[in-house]
């Protein structure tokens, strides 16, 4: 465009504007350069050129003409310093205490005339520096505070823009106007004081300020401090130069007394006893105050302790720490007097000057907060302190008077310390830093020109507290959380709970935690009123949370204000042991945070928030700090840090399982600080991306038909979620689809009802069966071959029974066969060997058809075959057709059994299969039992006898064995066994009863005393569950009548029938009954004896509630009746062979009775007579004998032998006894040859006691009396035997047993 005649002036001028107006306007005239633009448009910019001009133009004439003290150090050197700052765009002054550079250099700078197009910007490091440092200057310049020179801290701005040419401030409240004033436009001079501090917000300062400079070469700064490390600062600033002036102070002289010296002739110290003697070393110097410096509260208490006991009253003892409230502090600063000895920590180093002070005692120790990268704590270790803050100690004491500062450490302790305490941006976490770094787009903070650049570590640890609060993302760029978060001044944390609390609708009590956890705790704890400050704090303790006191005690303290004034108030506080001032910084920090909150557009809540919702927005600020109970006083945190709830909190004594704190500190042990109660399933939506989930068993579940797998989620180590059930198809689709496929289709655990499936399971489920026959695996081919056909027609994307049907049903409209399987497909080979006939499905037990299952799992507790048995049909079974398995299984039995034989039988049946074939051929189950069938056959075949011993059966295979699974009606499993004797055995009982519930009102009659009911076969058909059951009717004696119902064994029914025909035919014949009783012969005499028989031998044989004499008459009458009516007698079943045979027998039965009486009273006699003789006294030599007659008695004749002898036992009863008292006769005589003799009956007779009681069998109770005739012809041959006898057929006896 043309250049307008107004042009060079317009140029000239903007170069007289203020500051904050010259890049606006600036920008703006070469935009309109650029452009067509109007002459409107022109004279507008002019006018604001022009009003920004003379606003500098009022400003320079205005400017205050300062004054300087001449005796200040700092003004002897005026003249250089002022050519320094106009020569250089950055100076470095190093001035000792005392020297007046904080208040002489804004002057200084005035002098230049600094500050008329932007102020004099003056930094401290704390809130009443800069307030007092203002006051000060304002003074000095006869100025009002908040006119020429005005100063702005947290939440308080002093600064009138129209007249201020001198901010102080802190150096955090420069660093937030970064955000709003990129190239701090508002100011053309810095002085950052104190920078030696080397705080966060200092170091992140003189980053930024060098990387301003060359964009802003009208700023000067100037880097001040009385200790600094001036070549590293002079380096970082291009060399910048350096002026060093001296301070106005008094010569210190440094004493060192170590603790522990190597002089034996010195004494040792503890810290105490070290301060103790250091402060009578200094007290015989003269007067003045002693100023001692200590690492905390813990050891000010004991040094206190030590110094009450040690020292005279008119001395006084003063604590100063942070925590103090104001007025504890302010007595520290009131002198005169009797001599003060103040006992403080590092906060009396540079923060607080205590006036009055001539020595120092200084143990070398501090304790300085440092953040644990690896734990992800601010710990608080006591450390060696640096040579700089040594300096900064002795420097206390040469205010007033030469002084004297003791070092409790040697000389060379002293110079083997560092220089200077490491900065805080080395000893905190980066998070704040970075994020204003990301807001201001300042790039990579490991490029950032840091002083002292923090390791890669501490800003990767930096970036993981951002991400934790959602601020970055994984690529490190800052969120729009993040951006939030930035334009708040408060700590990330809290920011960040501020944000969670709008999401919450838990704002308004959200705020009151964070603006009070922003501040210095306001309840205060005097170290000699802790109890009174206890109770007075416990009205707003709650047992959940200590945040909820916070909003406790916020509403009590507005409700206070409410209705006292503002003395009453102050008072108040002071009784109930809170900081006025405290409170009144809170309040303000509310009310500011309010505001910023209302401007980024949050929402208030207007109704009160629930416990929950408040909580969960803090812990949205606090997820790295939860913790949960690992031991009774003891926590888990994050990262598996261990931690103890801090002893002030109100949840110390009982703490929840689940917590979070506002801070995890470090000092002997890791506390957590402002605790809650959590519930930890809050946890895991709030953490989102930061929950780390792993997955395990991932599974096909037929009911859902989806994959499932146990989902296991983790917060910092922490576990959040154990063992949850998700669906994994999502997670994992690829092995999802396989799972599904294999799972699903090859091994089809689903219930789907597609044509294709049943068809291709059915044809599966048979060749199944055939290998289960065959034990074969070779007839079904492998999964995988099944796998590759399904996986090569479904997608890989389908993953559930759900998207499996929707795809399906579309596939197959073109192409219907898609999915089925053809038995060629499945089949390797023909098995033309597995034929029903070899391999029944079914076996019949008592003409019912029971199934069998097949198994083919050697090892396994079903290999082999399988009978099905209901619990019912138990009792009809026999455990010798079992034996014989199915025809296609009893070749390979055979051949086993022949090759178990013992090696002198085995050598004659070889080939051994050639021999099972032979004997195959001539066998079948109805040849009896397995063993001796196969034995007979080998017999005829080579001629070898085999004894039932010699067949091993214990090492059969399991195939070889029969399974027996029993059921009840329903199917449910009772028991399962593959010794069916066993189950048998266990479970009788319930099978009887089991049976005896089939219904048939024909055979179930109660009450009968006459035959009233119809015919009584052996045998009866029924049907139960749709199988055919042999039942067999069954006559039971009740004692006054007898019950007609059904069992399910044979041999039960015969014995109890025989018992039940006994009543019945005595209920008909009365009279009979009642005679006998009161006339059989010789019963008076027999009850005599009998009432000296021992008890029965043999377990519930008999159990009567009768006298001996009552029993004895009964057991007489039973065995007549028996004898008379039904022993060796045709089996009565009809109405008509009950009355036929009581119509034969009837008279008989008197002479019967009689002679059975006879017959029993002589073996009673004998044994009385026998058991007299054995009481007498008998040869030494005799004495086993006669116990083995004593024993032998004790099972022939004892209480109820009458009725449980067998009939033909009985006959021979008298025989027995005869023989017993004929071997007593001649043992007397011959006892070496009675020992010959029962040589010989032993082995035999304790085979019979070993297992009476235990063995019921037949067979048992024929060897039994086949003993006592082998005692006849052992022990009286003269008394013959009933048929032949010898050892060798009792042996024999005995292997059918």
């Amino acid at each position: 465009m043309p250049v307008n005649k107004q042009t060079p002036d317009i140029n000239t001028l903007l170069q007289t504007t203020m500051l904050t107006d010259r890049h606006r306007l600036q920008r703006r005239w070469q935009q309109l350069q650029k452009q067509q633009h109007t002459d409107a448009q022109l004279e507008k910019l002019a006018g604001q050129i022009q009003a920004s001009a003379e606003r500098a133009s009022r400003r320079l004439a205005n400017i205050p003409k300062p004054t300087f003290n001449a005796e200040l150090p700092v003004i002897e050197r005026r003249e250089e310093i002022a050519k320094a700052i106009q020569d250089n765009q950055v100076i470095i002054l190093c001035g000792e205490t005392g020297s007046g550079k904080t208040t002489q250099l804004p002057k200084i700078c005035l002098e230049l005339g600094r500050g008329v197009t932007g102020l004099i910007g003056h930094t401290q490091p704390r809130r009443i520096a800069a307030r007092t440092v203002a006051t000060r200057i304002a003074e000095e310049l006869g100025s009002e505070i908040g006119k020429t020179v005005g100063y702005k801290v947290r939440f308080h701005d002093q600064v009138n823009a129209e007249q201020s040419y001198v901010k102080l401030m802190t150096d955090g409240i420069l660093l937030a106007e970064t955000q709003n004033d990129k190239f701090l436009n508002q100011y053309d001079t810095l002085i950052i004081d104190e920078a030696h501090e080397r705080s966060l917000n200092i170091d992140f300062l003189l980053g930024y300020i060098k990387q301003l400079l060359p964009k802003r070469p009208d700023l000067k700064v100037i880097i001040t401090s009385a200790t600094i490390d001036t070549e590293r600062f002079s380096k970082h600033f291009d060399n910048a130069p350096v002026i060093e002036v001296s301070g106005r102070t008094y010569p210190v002289d440094v004493r060192y007394r170590p603790l522990q010296t190597p002089d034996e002739d010195s004494p040792d110290y503890d810290m105490v006893q070290g301060i103790v003697a250091a402060v009578d070393e200094l007290c015989r110097e003269g007067p003045g105050d002693v100023l001692i410096f200590l690492a905390g509260e813990r050891d000010i208490r004991d040094v206190s302790e030590a110094l009450r006991k040690h020292h005279p009253p008119q001395t006084e003892i003063l604590p100063l720490f942070a925590r103090q409230s104001a007025s504890e502090q302010n007595r520290v600063f009131k002198t005169g007097g009797q001599r003060r000895i103040i006992l403080a920590t590092n906060v009396a180093e540079t923060s607080l000057t205590v006036p009055g002070i001539r020595y120092v005692v200084d143990p070398g120790n501090a304790r300085i907060s440092r953040y644990s990268v690896r734990n992800k704590v601010q710990r608080l270790p006591i450390e060696k302190i640096s040579q700089s803050s040594a300096n900064q100690r002795a420097g206390r004491c040469g205010r007033v008077a030469a002084g004297i500062c003791i070092r409790l450490y040697d000389e060379e302790d002293f110079t083997a310390r560092p220089a200077f305490t490491d900065p805080e941006i080395l000893r905190t976490n980066l998070g704040s830093v970075i994020l204003q770094m990301s807001a201001l787009k300042l790039g990579d903070p490991a490029k950032f020109p840091f002083i002292n650049p923090p390791p890669q570590k501490m800003i990767n640890d930096g970036y993981r507290l951002l991400d934790e609060l959602n601020a970055v993302d994984r690529q490190r760029r800052i969120t729009e959380t993040g951006r939030q978060l930035a334009k708040l001044p408060i700590d990330p944390r809290i920011a960040r709970m501020l944000l969670a609390g709008a999401d919450h609708h838990s704002l308004t009590e959200v705020l009151i935690i964070a603006s009070a956890l922003s501040i210095q705790d306001p309840r205060e704890r005097p170290m000699d009123k802790q109890q009174a400050a206890d109770e007075a704090h416990s009205k707003y303790k709650d047992e959940r949370s200590d945040f909820v006191s916070f909003i406790k005690l916020w509403n009590l303290y507005h409700e206070k204000k409410k209705h006292h004034s503002q003395n009453k108030l102050r008072k108040y506080c002071k009784e109930n042991f809170l900081s006025f001032l405290r409170l009144r910084e809170w309040h303000d920090i509310h009310q500011q945070l309010h505001i910023q909150l209302g401007e980024l557009g949050l929402k208030f809540n207007q109704q009160e928030a629930s416990y929950d919702a408040i909580h969960q927005a803090l812990l949205c600020g606090l997820l790295s700090h939860i913790a949960f109970k690992s031991d009774k006083y003891e926590y888990t945190g994050a990262r598996n840090l261990k931690l103890q709830i801090f002893p002030g909190s109100a949840l110390h004594k009982k703490g929840p399982k689940w917590l979070m704190a506002a801070e995890l500190v470090e000092t002997g042990r890791l506390y957590a600080r402002i605790v809650a109660k959590i519930d930890p399933t809050w946890i895991e939506p709030l953490a989102g991306s930061l929950i780390k989930r792993q997955y395990s068993d991932p599974h096909w579940e037929k009911k859902p038909a989806q994959v499932v797998a146990f989902e296991s989620a983790s917060l910092y180590g922490l576990p959040i979620v154990t063992l949850r059930r998700v669906h994994y198809g999502p997670i994992d689709p690829e092995l999802s689809n396989e799972i599904f496929i294999r799972e699903a289709l090859v091994n089809g655990d689903w219930h789907c009802r597609a044509p294709f499936f049943k068809q291709n399971q059915t044809l599966i489920a048979d060749i199944e069966l055939l290998e289960q026959k065959s034990r074969r695996r070779d007839v079904l081919v492998d999964e995988d071959i099944l796998f590759r056909f399904y996986r090569e027609r479904i997608p890989h994307n389908i993953i559930n029974g759900a998207s499996f049907e929707k795809w399906r049903k579309e596939a197959e409209k073109e192409s219907p066969n898609l999915l089925f399987l053809s038995r060629d497909q499945l089949m390797q080979h023909d098995a033309e060997q597995v034929t029903p006939d070899y391999y029944p499905d079914q076996m019949l037990i008592n003409r019912v058809p029971l199934p069998l299952e097949y198994h083919f799992e050697p090892g396994k507790q079903h290999d082999g075959i399988t009978q099905t048995i209901p619990l019912s049909l138990l009792n009809q079974t026999s455990p010798e057709r079992y034996d014989w398995l199915v025809p296609g299984l009893l070749r390979d039995k055979v051949i086993f059994l022949i090759k178990a034989l013992p090696k002198s039988l085995r050598r004659h049946f070889i080939p051994v299969p050639n021999y099972a074939d032979q004997c195959l051929k001539q066998l079948s189950p109805e040849s009896g039992a397995l063993l001796p069938a196969l034995s007979e056959s080998l017999r005829k075949l080579s001629g070898v006898e085999i004894d039932a011993s010699d067949w091993r059966t214990d090492d059969l295979p399991l195939y070889l064995q029969m399974n027996f699974k029993l059921v009840d009606d329903d199917g449910k499993l009772l028991d399962e066994s593959r010794d069916l004797a066993t189950l048998k055995e266990n479970w009788a009982r319930e099978a009887a009863a089991s049976f005896r519930q089939i219904p048939d009102s024909e055979y179930e009659q109660q009450g009968l005393t006459s035959w009233q009911f119809n015919d009584l076969p052996e045998q009866v058909t029924l049907e139960q569950n749709g199988l055919e059951m042999t039942a067999y009717p069954t006559l039971v004696d009740k004692g006054d009548c007898v019950d007609l119902t059904l069992m399910d064994t044979a041999s039960q029914a015969k014995e109890l029938t025989h018992s039940g025909l006994r009543r019945l035919f005595m209920l008909v014949q009365a009279d009979a009954v009642k005679y006998l009783s009161k006339n059989l012969p010789n019963l008076k005499q027999m009850c005599l004896h009998y009432a000296n028989v021992p008890p029965s031998p043999y377990e519930a044989k008999h159990n009567s509630q009768h006298t001996p004499c009552e029993q004895l008459k009964t057991d007489l009458i039973h065995v007549a009746f028996d004898r008379c009516f039904l022993l060796e007698q045709p089996a009565i079943r009809t109405a008509d062979d009950f009355q036929r045979r009581l119509d034969e027998k009837r008279s008989d039965l008197i002479k019967i009775a009689a002679d059975l009486a006879q017959s029993i009273a002589g073996p009673l006699a004998e044994y009385h007579a026998i058991a007299k003789r054995l009481g007498n006294n008998m040869p030494l030599n005799a004495i086993h004998a006669v116990n083995d007659i004593r024993e032998q008695l004790g099972y022939l004749i004892y209480q109820g032998f009458v009725h449980n002898t067998p009939d033909e036992a009985l006959k021979r009863l008298p025989v027995y006894c005869q023989a017993a008292g004929s071997r007593l006769d001649k043992l007397l005589t011959d006892p070496a040859k009675d020992k010959q003799r029962m040589a010989e009956v032993m082995p035999h007779w304790q085979k019979f006691t070993q297992k009476v009681n235990k063995v019921e069998t037949p067979e048992f109770w024929e060897y039994r009396w086949m003993l006592e005739e082998f005692r006849v012809s052992v022990f009286a041959q003269e008394l013959k035997t009933a048929y032949p006898i010898s050892a060798k057929r009792l042996q024999k006896q005995w292997q059918d047993c």
